[in-house]
């Protein structure tokens, strides 16, 4: 088993730590059925996926354990992010293969005091990690109660209560809670915890005797068939679906489960709350004044730069035009191809909390942002970014979108052909990034427009804040479109992220440097910008 610690090592120092222990559900069945191509893929997943994820979000892997792997956190929120963008994103690489191909993780987390060794970690604080990988279903996200205590209220998750359980060789009781994939997940287990409940103890002992056939029933629709205890409100309220012009949203399966019967399939309806959370002011910080937009006819500006509303983005006109997107740096932007762009409107700027919160005031925008009114509105999802433009697209009559990866790269380049759209080489106060120069701020990026404009006329492409763009993620070029369309298809759980942002370094603000992250996990890194058709 993964993590499982057994020595005491003398000397070594201690500390408080996130552990995310995991292993392969079904691990020898695969071997059996395809050996060569299992190790293949499993290490394949290692290097362009679980490693680049847990580096992202500031863990470190231990080690590795044949078909399961430990990692350490600082954080256990970063910890339970990780977990959740590997389930997902394992759920959408299985979407192209055969079920009895699938490699589903088990990962289970816990927050404990462990002993550090150069080389690995000891103590009940992983041992327990690993009993919760042990129990955590293929595909699922176990986690004790020390962790949900530190991120109840700061993901955009649910969590079920599965009560107290004696874990092997552990003295006390840990609760466990298992982490559901949208609070709308937590609506799908309550009903289902019901209607258990009514059907009695004796129907209940009669459909678990029955047989598996009603937990895969019941996993599908994202509930447990028989908790402990009842679901845990969510921490955030749902992401609201887009208008009805936005792209389709993915079915709200569980990660990594198998594919739910036919009469369960097709896109699950997303509940719009009536009212959304009120954020809690954060300590030293400003709340941008709400001021409700108020349309503009004609335009403020006739020229390049204009608005739509009192309160809507600036944005600027891009004439059309032809580029090469893409570079041979990375595998993920090979390979260099043409494109051709139509003319399109750009933000000026990211969106910034003062325009975001007008979104979130019309009660279209599921939560109010704190900050400064030019701050870049950051800690957003990609589901976040179709709220807004799917309200301001209603408010002002107008085509607003998240513009497609080629429209951003063609924006970013602004004609030029180098790594940066001001040269070859790292300029200082060109761009907002670690190791950029100044300003910059280690906490969170500097206001809008504090950076020099490209020749477009648009700031802080790069640095700044990630920047998501319309497109699901694709490992490479090959077979992107060449007319500066948006790369999607139905139920991608990945979104790209262009533009890197202040945490990272250098190589992030390349014009062609590509990221990803799961479409509904906010990170506080993570903003963006507006489109709209001309």
């Amino acid at each position: 088993m993964p993590g499982e610690s057994t020595s005491h090592v003398v000397g070594s120092p201690r500390r408080l730590a996130a552990i995310l222990a995991a292993d392969i559900a079904g691990y020898s069945r695969l071997m059996g059925f395809d050996e060569e191509g299992t190790l293949a893929r499993l290490k394949r997943h290692r290097r362009e996926l679980i490693e680049p994820t847990i580096h992202e979000h500031f863990g470190r892997v231990i080690k590795t354990t044949g078909d399961g792997f430990l990692a350490m956190f600082d954080s256990p929120l970063e910890a339970v992010r990780c977990a959740i963008v590997i389930q997902q994103s394992m759920a959408a690489r299985n979407m192209s293969l055969p079920p009895e191909q699938w490699i589903r993780y088990r990962i289970g987390v816990n927050l404990g005091d462990v002993i550090v060794d150069p080389d690995d970690i000891y103590g009940d604080g992983v041992n327990i990690a690993a009993r919760l990988e042990n129990l955590a279903d293929p595909g699922g996200v176990y986690i004790s109660g020390g962790v949900y205590e530190q991120i109840k209220n700061k993901l955009v998750c649910g969590y079920q209560s599965l009560g107290d359980e004696k874990l092997k060789n552990i003295t006390d009781p840990v609760r466990i809670y298992r982490v559901l994939p949208d609070p709308a997940a937590v609506s799908r287990a309550t009903r289902s915890r019901w209607k258990w409940t009514a059907a009695g103890a004796m129907a209940l002992l009669g459909a678990v005797g029955a047989g598996w056939s009603v937990l895969v029933l019941r996993e599908a629709e994202g509930a447990r068939p028989a908790p402990v205890g009842p679901p845990v409100a969510a921490a955030a309220q749902t992401d609201l679906a887009a208008a009805s012009s936005s792209p389709p949203q993915a079915a709200g399966s569980l990660p990594g489960l198998p594919a739910p019967p036919a009469a369960l399939s097709g896109t699950l309806p997303i509940p719009i709350p009536p009212t959304p959370p009120e954020a809690a002011p954060a300590e030293g910080t400003q709340t941008a004044a709400i001021v409700p937009p108020q349309p503009l006819n004609p335009p403020a500006d006739s020229g390049p730069v204009f608005r739509d509303c009192q309160g809507c983005p600036e944005m600027v006109r891009l004439p059309g035009g032809s580029f090469r997107m893409g570079s041979d740096e990375d595998p993920s932007e090979k390979p260099v191809h043409p494109v051709r762009i139509e003319p399109f409107a750009l933000g000026r700027y990211p969106v910034t909390v003062g325009e975001w919160n007008h979104c979130a005031a019309a009660k279209a925008c599921s939560r109010s942002l704190d900050g400064e009114s030019r701050a870049p509105a950051r800690n957003l999802s990609w589901n976040d970014a179709q709220q807004y433009v799917a309200w301001l697209s209603k408010s002002t009559g107008q085509d607003y979108r998240l513009p497609s990866e080629a429209e951003w790269e063609y924006a970013a380049r602004a004609g030029t052909t180098s790594r940066y759209w001001w040269g070859e080489k790292l300029a200082p106060k060109m761009a907002n990034c670690k190791g950029c120069g100044e300003p910059h701020d280690t906490r969170q990026p500097v206001n809008v427009g504090s950076f020099p404009a490209n020749e477009f006329g648009l700031h802080d492409l790069v640095g700044s804040v990630a920047q998501w763009v319309a497109d699901c993620w694709h490992p490479n070029y090959q077979g992107a479109p060449t007319d500066g369309s948006a790369w999607s298809e139905p139920h991608c759980r990945e979104h790209v992220l262009r533009g890197g942002s202040w945490r990272n370094d250098a190589s992030y603000v390349r014009s062609a440097s590509r990221a990803y992250y799961d479409s509904g996990v906010r990170y506080p890194t993570h903003g963006f910008r507006v489109a709209r058709s001309l």
